[in-house]
């Protein structure tokens, strides 16, 4: 794919996410209330709890935040880079791409400043406003890097690894409603903002890197030209008999 192609893609996603995200964050400020859905979610959720799928969950929520999405972060930069210094640098920025995208969520968050559920329905412990979700925001960040770093770079099996990393990242968000600490709409809003501030990032990444930096992508002068057949000493501007 030519950097060109790819960085419109990730800038057109990005900004359809960020328009979502921001209509959503207008109706949560301007509501003040749980929107439709989250009230009933909640509430199949409390209904619903063996103590087993309870444990199961708090133990996959615990991966959605703390070192863990850093270390896979830095494997998404390893897994993309092509040279063992181009493998330090990607790790950096993904790492980079993590630590600013968490920073800015909690500008939004204390902006918004919406109050988490009933601490009556908790299964688990929480901090902090609820919109947009951090659990849902960093797994859905740190999933789709590595969605992209195996894209570039593992062409067999690639689809099998982008299903589970997804899959993972969009579970992380949805173990936040099951154990009472959000509401949908916050989960949401937090996948919505990580692929706003992924697809940004990206954006940016295609313009700004050094041509042939992002593995899998060429540059518009790299582009194959047509193939001329081989001259032949002594017959230089006569062309080849049929």
């Amino acid at each position: 794919m030519r950097r060109g192609d790819l960085g419109d893609l990730a800038g057109s996603v990005g900004l359809g996410a960020w328009t979502a995200f921001g209509v959503l964050a207008m109706t949560v400020i301007g509501n003040g209330k749980p929107l439709y859905g989250d009230e009933d979610l909640l509430s199949w959720s409390v209904g619903h709890r063996p103590d087993v799928v309870v444990a199961l969950a708090r133990g996959l929520t615990a991966t959605g935040t703390g070192v863990i999405p850093y270390v896979l972060c830095a494997l998404a930069g390893i897994i993309a880079g092509r040279t063992l210094r181009r493998r330090a640098v990607t790790a950096a920025l993904c790492l980079g791409c993590l630590g600013a995208g968490q920073a800015a969520r909690y500008g939004v968050m204390e902006f918004v400043a919406r109050p988490r559920p009933s601490r009556a329905e908790w299964s688990t412990h929480a901090s902090g406003w609820a919109f947009p979700s951090g659990h849902a925001s960093t797994a859905a960040l740190t999933a789709g890097l590595l969605v992209i770093a195996v894209y570039f770079r593992a062409p067999r099996g690639r689809t099998v690894l982008a299903l589970v990393f997804g899959c993972w990242g969009a579970l992380v968000g949805l173990t936040r409603v099951y154990l009472g600490v959000h509401w949908f709409t916050d989960v949401v809003g937090g996948w919505l903002f990580a692929t706003g501030w992924l697809g940004m990032c990206l954006c940016a990444a295609t313009w700004l890197l050094p041509a042939g930096f992002i593995a899998g992508t060429t540059h518009p002068d790299q582009e194959p030209t047509e193939d001329h057949a081989p001259q032949v000493p002594g017959r230089r501007g006569r062309s080849r008999p049929a």
